[in-house]
C-alpha cells in the first residue's frame, strides 16, 4: 500500500506542533557548562522558553534577554546586546561562553551581530584582561523553521566556532540531537559497556539535577567548551538524530576530516544495532555481551506484546522528523501500523527522507497505507483523526493530550514538552532499554483504555 506525502492545505497554523527557532538554539546553548544564552529579542523569546523548558523538565534555566522594545525596531537593537553582555559578565565571574541567539524582529531589522561582538571583544579584552569570555552568533529567525531547526543551528554555530584542530583525542564525538537527559544517560551507558571513550555534544544528563544544601535553583549542562573544541580532534562523529545535529557533524568531517555517520535515531531494535555497528566501525571496539543480553531482554519482552496486543492497532505520531521517523520504524518492528506522522514545520527535507522509502516497503508488505503530513499543526491531526474514525493510539508530546482526551484514544507521551505525567524525560526512547520502556508504556495505555472502556479487559485477568 502507498505511503503518501502531503503538506497541509491550509495557510495559517492552528495549535502548532513545534515551537520557533530561537527555543531550539536555547536548548541546545544551555547544554554548555559555564554558558548562558543571550537572545536578542523581545522578552518573550527568552522567558516563555524558559516556561516551557521548566514545563517540561521541572527546573529552572539560566537565559539571558536584550529585551528589546520600540526605539530598537527603528534604531537598531545593537546597544541592547552591548549591555546586555556587559551586565552578564559583570554579573557572572565563571561566565566563558555567551551565545547571542537573533529572533525574528532583531533578523528583520537587520541588526549586525558579528558587528557588535567584534566591536564587544575589544571591551572584554580591555575590561576583563583577565577573563576569556567567547561571544559567538547563533542566528534563528523564527518567522520560518522551528526549533528543530534551531537547535541544528545552535549546534552548528557552537561547533563552527569553537572547534579547533590539535591532537588526536581518540573520542568519539557522540552529537545526540534534542533528546531527553534520560536518552543522554542511555548512550552513555552504552558507550560505557563498550568501552568507548566518548565526547557528548550535548551533555544535559545533569539536567536531571539533585536538590543540595546549597540550595542550588539553577540547572546547566556538562559538556565543556574544551569537549567542544575537541571535536575537531576525534576519531569520528555520529549525529544521533539528522535534522538536529546532521550539518555540525558534517561540517566536522568537511572542514577537519572527522568521519561522520549521520542516524539514524536509535529507537527500536534494528536502529540500536545500526547504532553500535557503527560505533564498532568507528572505535574498533567489539559490541559486548552485556548489551547483548540487554537485546535480548528487550525482544522477549517485545515479542510477549506484539503480536497479542498490538498487532493492527493503527497509530498517528507527531512532532520533530527523527523521533517521529524514528517510532514509526519502531511501531512496525512490533506489529504496530503507522498510519498517520505529521511533521510540524516549513522544512520540506523530512518529506523526502529517504526512511520514509524503507516505511513504504514495509507497510506495502502489511497491507495499509501511511500518509505524511509536513507543515502540519495539532487542528491538522484532529482533522484527520475524525476524518478516519479508526485511530487505536496517538505519540506524541503533551500539546496533543486533549484530541486524545475529546476523541477518547489512548496516547503515549513523547518527545518535548512532555508536562502532563511524572518524570518522563528520566526514561530513555533511545537503545534496547529504550525499545523496552516504549513496549511496556505503549501496552499499558492500551491496558488502561481497554478498563476505563470495558473493552475485552477480561483478557488482562490471564496477562
Amino acid at each position: 500500500m502507498p505511503l503518501a506525502v502531503k503538506k497541509k492545505e491550509r495557510t495559517g497554523v492552528i495549535n502548532p506542533i513545534f515551537t520557533c527557532q530561537p527555543a531550539g538554539a536555547e536548548y541546545a546553548t544551555i547544554g554548555v557548562k559555564d554558558c548562558i544564552p543571550l537572545v536578542h529579542g523581545g522578552q518573550g523569546c527568552s522567558m516563555f522558553v524558559r516556561l516551557i523548558f521548566a514545563q517540561h523538565l521541572k527546573e529552572n534555566f539560566d537565559i539571558a534577554s536584550s529585551s528589546l522594545h520600540e526605539t530598537s525596531a527603528v534604531f537598531g537593537g545593537m546597544p541592547r546586546i552591548e549591555e546586555g553582555v556587559k551586565t552578564l559578565v559583570q554579573r557572572y565571574p565563571d561566565l566563558r561562553l555567551i551565545p547571542i541567539i537573533t529572533t525574528c524582529s532583531t533578523e528583520t531589522i537587520g541588526d549586525d551581530v558579528e558587528g557588535t561582538i567584534n566591536k564587544l571583544n575589544k571591551y572584554l579584552k580591555a575590561e576583563f584582561p583577565d577573563r576569556k569570555v567567547t561571544l559567538i552568533p547563533v542566528h534563528t529567525p523564527s518567522y520560518r523553521g522551528s526549533q528543530v531547526t534551531g537547535y541544528d543551528a545552535g549546534v552548528q554555530s557552537l561547533i563552527t566556532n569553537l572547534a579547533k584542530k590539535g591532537k588526536p583525542t581518540g573520542k568519539l564525538n557522540i552529537i545526540t540531537g534534542w533528546v531527553n537527559p534520560g536518552d543522554v544517560t542511555e548512550a552513555k551507558h552504552i558507550l560505557s559497556e563498550m568501552g568507548v571513550d566518548a565526547n557528548i555534544l550535548l551533555d544535559t544528563e545533569t539536567f536531571n539535577a539533585p536538590t543540595m544544601p546549597d540550595k542550588n535553583s539553577f540547572t546547566f549542562g556538562n559538556t565543556t567548551i574544551e569537549d567542544i573544541a575537541d571535536s575537531a580532534n576525534a576519531v569520528g562523529t555520529i549525529a544521533l538524530c539528522k535534522y538536529e545535529g546532521g550539518n555540525a557533524a558534517k561540517f566536522l568531517q568537511d572542514e577537519f576530516g572527522v568521519p561522520a555517520i549521520i542516524g539514524p535515531t536509535p529507537i527500536g531494535i534494528k536502529n540500536t544495532d545500526t547504532w553500535l555497528q557503527n560505533i564498532k566501525k568507528l572505535t574498533g571496539k567489539a559490541i559486548p555481551e552485556s548489551l547483548m543480553v540487554e537485546r535480548g531482554k528487550a525482544i522477549d519482552s517485545l515479542a510477549d506484546l506484539a503480536h497479542m496486543y498490538f498487532a493492527n492497532k493503527k497509530v498517528a505520531i507527531y512532532g520533530d522528523p527523527d523521533l517521529v521517523i524514528g517510532l514509526a520504524e519502531f511501531c512496525l518492528e512490533v506489529e504496530l501500523e503507522p498510519v498517520m506522522l505529521l511533521l510540524g514545520d516549513d522544512n520540506k527535507a523530512p518529506s523526502q527522507d529517504p526512511r520514509l522509502a524503507e516505511l513504504e516497503k514495509r507497510s506495502n508488505q502489511a497491507e495499509y497505507d501511511i500518509e505524511v503530513i509536513w507543515n502540519a499543526d495539532l487542528w491538522e491531526l484532529e482533522r484527520r483523526i475524525k476524518d478516519r474514525g479508526d485511530i487505536d493510539l496517538i505519540l506524541g508530546h503533551s500539546k496533543g493530550r486533549y484530541i486524545a482526551i475529546d476523541h477518547k484514544i489512548p496516547m503515549v507521551r513523547v518527545g518535548f514538552p512532555t508536562f502532563d505525567r511524572a518524570g518522563l524525560w528520566k526514561n530513555p526512547v533511545i537503545g534496547y532499554r529504550g525499545a523496552e520502556w516504549l513496549g511496556d508504556t505503549i501496552a499499558n495505555a492500551l491496558f488502561s483504555d481497554m478498563e476505563f472502556k470495558l473493552d475485552r479487559e477480561w483478557i488482562l485477568n490471564v496477562w
